[in-house]
C-alpha cells in the first residue's frame, strides 16, 4: 500500500472492500467452526470455498470442510498440519480466539455468500458492457448473453429447506380442500377423454411431451390444447419452426373454423370473411403470447420463460421443438445436448410452478411397423426427454401412414398416454380436421375393419 496515503484514502478503500468482502464474517465463520464442528451442518448446504474472498480464509475453510466431511474433527493443530504450513500457528490462533461462539453463524455465513454474489455481479456488469460494445453481434443475441449471465447469478442460490411432516400435512390439507371446492385445480386440455386419463388435466410443474413423425398433428394437437387453456390460463408458445405469420393463419383457421389454405391464399380460395372476423375476435381475447425465434438453448428459453413470468403471468410454455433447441455447447454431442435440454426444462417447469408443453420428433423406424404407433423408445435421439417426462403423448393418424383406408379414417386420430406419472396409460381417440389443423373429440366408437372386428375396438390400431 502507498506509504503517502492519506487517512481519508485509506478509509475509502476499507469502505470499497467492504462492499465485496467482509473479513470479519469470514473469521467469524473459521473461528465457529473450530470451536464447534457441529455447526457445519447449519452452513455446509450453502456456503462453499469459493465464497471467500481473502485466499488464506479460503484455504482454511476448504481444510476445515475436508477434514470434516471425511468425519474427522477438526483444530487448528489439524488444519495447520492439513495446510503443510501455508498459514501459521500463531495465525490460526488468531482466527479462533475471533469469535466466543457459534450461535451466528448462519447469519456470517449469509454475508460471506452475499459478498460473493455482489463480486459476481460486479464481474457480470463488466461483462454486460463488453457486450454493450460488441457490434459484430445482434442486439438480440446480447441480450439474451446479458439475462442468462444475470441468471445464472439466482440459478447458484438455495431455492428450499426441508419441511417438517407436521407442517407439511397442514398445507396440504389447505390443498385439497382448495381442489374440492374448485379454487385449484388441474388445467383442463379441453379434450375430454385426455383430461379424463390426465385425471382432469396438465398440472404445474410438469414436463408434457407430444412426440410424433411429420406431419401426424404435434404442433396442431399443441395449439388446440394452449389456445383452449388460454380462455383461462396464461399460455406463451416458443414456436422455433414456424414463423408468427404462420402461427396467426392458424389461430384465425382454427378459432375461426376456417380452410387454412384460403386464409393463406385468399385471392386464389373462397375465403369466409364472416368466419376470418370470427377468429380473429376470438384470438384477441386469449392470453395467449408466442415468440417465433429460431435456435435457443436451453438458458435463452429460461431467461424468455422468467421474463414472461414476471410480466404477463405465465401457466403454460408451449415449445416447438424440441429438435430445433441447440445445446450450450454445439461440440458436444447431441444426445448430449438434448439430456441437458430435457432436465433444464422439467426444471424450468417446477422452478416457475408451470407446465412445459414440449413436441418433439419420433425415430424413423416407427414408420417400418405395421401400426405405425410410435413408443417411449422411439423419442429421437435421446432417453433422457423419456426418463425426465412426467406425460408423454404420442400422435398417429392412420390414414396419414395408409392414405388407401377408408373414408371413416379421415379424420380419427389416435393419441398414446404413453407415460402418466400420477396415472393411468392408453390409448384415446380425437377428431382432426386437417383443413383448419384443429382437434376436438371423437364421438362414438373408433372406425375398424371387418378383418379385425374381434380386436379391442377402443383404441383399434389398423
Amino acid at each position: 500500500m502507498n506509504a503517502l496515503m492519506e487517512p481519508a484514502d485509506l478509509s475509502a478503500i476499507d469502505m470499497a472492500v467492504d462492499a465485496i468482502a467482509n473479513a470479519e464474517a469470514e473469521q467469524g465463520v473459521l473461528s465457529a467452526l473450530m470451536l464447534d464442528n457441529s455447526a457445519f451442518d447449519r452452513i455446509g448446504d450453502t456456503l462453499k470455498a469459493e465464497h471467500f474472498f481473502h485466499s488464506q480464509y479460503r484455504a482454511i475453510y476448504a481444510e476445515i470442510s475436508r477434514e470434516l466431511l471425511d468425519g474427522k474433527a477438526v483444530d487448528m493443530f489439524t488444519v495447520h498440519a492439513g495446510l503443510n504450513g501455508q498459514v501459521t500457528l500463531a495465525e490460526l490462533n488468531a482466527i479462533a480466539q475471533f469469535a466466543p461462539s457459534a450461535a451466528n453463524i448462519r447469519r456470517w455465513a449469509g454475508i460471506i455468500v452475499e459478498r460473493a454474489k455482489s463480486r459476481a455481479l460486479m464481474a457480470v456488469s463488466s461483462a454486460v458492457l463488453e457486450l454493450a460494445q460488441d457490434h459484430s453481434r445482434s442486439i438480440e443475441d446480447r441480450v439474451d448473453a446479458a439475462q442468462a449471465q444475470l441468471a445464472k447469478l439466482i440459478d447458484d442460490l438455495p431455492r428450499d429447506e426441508w419441511v417438517g411432516a407436521a407442517e407439511g400435512m397442514v398445507a396440504h390439507i389447505e390443498l385439497l380442500e382448495a381442489r374440492a371446492e374448485g379454487r385449484i385445480s388441474a388445467y383442463p386440455t379441453g379434450l375430454r377423454d385426455l383430461d379424463d386419463y390426465l385425471s382432469g388435466g396438465f398440472r404445474p410443474g410438469q414436463l408434457v411431451i407430444v412426440g410424433a413423425r411429420p406431419s401426424m398433428g404435434k404442433t396442431a394437437l399443441a395449439m388446440t390444447i394452449g389456445l383452449g387453456m388460454a380462455a383461462h390460463y396464461s399460455v406463451a408458445m416458443l414456436s422455433m419452426e414456424m414463423p408468427h405469420t404462420e402461427l396467426r393463419d392458424r389461430k384465425v383457421a382454427m378459432l375461426g373454423r376456417v380452410n387454412l389454405s384460403s386464409v393463406q391464399n385468399p385471392k386464389r380460395n373462397n375465403l369466409d370473411w364472416d368466419r376470418v372476423v370470427d377468429g380473429i375476435e376470438k384470438a384477441r381475447v386469449l392470453n395467449f403470447i408466442a415468440s417465433d425465434q429460431g435456435g435457443l438453448n436451453i438458458q435463452q428459453v429460461r431467461s424468455k420463460a422468467r421474463n414472461v413470468k414476471r410480466t404477463h403471468g405465465l401457466d403454460v410454455l408451449i415449445v416447438d421443438y424440441i429438435g430445433l433447441m441447440s445445446g450450450m455447447d454445439s461440440k458436444q454431442p447431441r444426445a448430449y445436448q438434448l439430456e441437458e435440454i430435457s432436465r433444464g426444462l422439467k426444471t424450468l417447469a417446477k422452478e416457475l410452478d408451470m407446465v412445459v408443453l414440449c413436441l418433439a420428433q419420433v425415430n424413423r423406424r416407427v414408420e417400418e411397423r405395421a401400426d405405425q404407433s410410435p413408443g417411449l423408445s422411439d423419442l429421437r435421439d435421446s432417453g433422457a426427454i423419456e426418463q425426465d417426462a412426467d406425460v408423454v403423448l404420442f400422435v398417429n393418424r392412420p390414414k396419414q401412414a395408409k392414405p388407401d383406408l377408408g373414408p371413416e379414417w379421415d379424420h380419427y386420430a389416435k393419441v398414446t398416454v404413453a407415460k402418466n406419472r400420477n396415472g393411468r396409460c392408453g390409448n384415446l381417440s380425437l377428431f382432426y380436421q386437417g383443413d383448419q389443423t384443429r382437434f376436438d373429440n371423437w364421438a362414438g366408437e373408433p372406425p375398424y375393419t371387418p378383418a379385425a372386428a374381434t380386436s379391442n375396438r377402443k383404441g383399434f390400431q389398423p
